[in-house]
């Protein structure tokens, strides 16, 4: 089951409050600022900044 469309319009990320996207394979959600990745565990996002990695090249959105 994929994060429901309400949920991911109401998702910001907690560093900068910036509207979160998915991430292209589903298994995370991007910040287009910060290029932080939440992870996406058991259909649920973890939306902790101590549990997010960094992409360098700032993610595939």
């Amino acid at each position: 089951m994929a994060i429901h469309s309400d949920l991911l319009e109401l998702l910001v990320c907690p560093a900068d409050k910036t509207k979160v996207e998915l991430e292209a394979d589903g298994s995370g959600l991007v910040c287009p600022e910060c290029h932080r990745v939440y992870p996406i565990r058991d259909d649920i996002p973890v939306m902790l900044i101590d549990e997010a990695r960094i992409e360098e090249d700032g993610g595939a959105a």
